[in-house]
């Protein structure tokens, strides 16, 4: 895990401009090397040291935004959202409708004040509430970006959260998630990076993947019946 930075080094580099929001937006959608630092400048200093850790690369994003623009997706849920980086990045780059799904209520405040920062706030939307104790909204896509392992925080509003993870909490959430997406409607799509702790259930077929981050990104989509036999994928 990157290593905090001072309070004084955070108390500088707290305060951000319009023209550093535009600058974030301008890099995000040209592709821009620096768009994860300029992004991640407008989170708060506790968050922005644990970027790299937990919340999605703009590359990342930026490929997950073309496929869903190809797939014509309107409506995605992105469950475990944390500081709404995301969410945001994806309303930027598409029109779709963001829903972030976050149990964690310092994050929610967060990713709040990033989605009005960014000016997307009408088309993104944030749930404060753990999965499967709060309604997850239909949406004609998912985004999991590892969403049920352990955030660590050098940030007393953060642990004030009292959210705790174990094995048996891993376990629940897991096997929620898999009852949640076999319940889904077929042609719904879902896209994992670094997955959630197992395969989509059989009747979902991977569509699209790109091995070429840290972690795989996979599109998957939901059949009425399962596909072919699901060939071993090596990352």
């Amino acid at each position: 895990m990157p290593r905090p930075r001072s309070a004084s080094s955070r108390r500088s580099q707290s305060v951000s401009s319009p023209d550093d929001v535009r600058l974030a937006a301008d890099a995000l959608r040209a592709g821009d090397a620096r768009a994860d630092a300029l992004f991640d400048r407008l989170l708060p200093p506790a968050l922005r040291d644990v970027s790299d850790d937990y919340w999605t690369p703009a590359p990342v994003v930026r490929q997950v935004a073309a496929w869903l623009r190809e797939e014509g997706i309107g409506t995605i849920v992105d469950i475990g959202s944390g500081a709404g980086k995301f969410c945001v990045a994806t309303a930027l780059l598409t029109g779709c409708r963001v829903v972030g799904l976050e149990h964690r209520p310092s994050l929610v405040t967060a990713a709040r004040t990033l989605a009005t920062r960014f000016g997307v706030d009408e088309r993104v939307t944030f749930i404060a509430g753990a999965f499967g104790a709060v309604p997850t909204p239909p949406a004609d896509a998912y985004y999991l970006f590892n969403p049920f392992s352990e955030y660590t925080f050098d940030s007393a509003e953060a642990a004030g959260d009292d959210v705790t993870f174990t094995r048996e909490t891993w376990q629940r959430d897991v096997d929620a998630m898999t009852r949640f997406l076999a319940g889904l409607p077929v042609g719904t799509v879902v896209v994992t990076y670094n997955g959630f702790g197992r395969y989509p259930p059989r009747t979902f077929e991977q569509t699209r993947v790109d091995v070429s981050f840290r972690g795989a990104l996979r599109l998957w989509t939901k059949r009425a019946a399962p596909p072919r036999p699901r060939a071993v994928i090596r990352t």
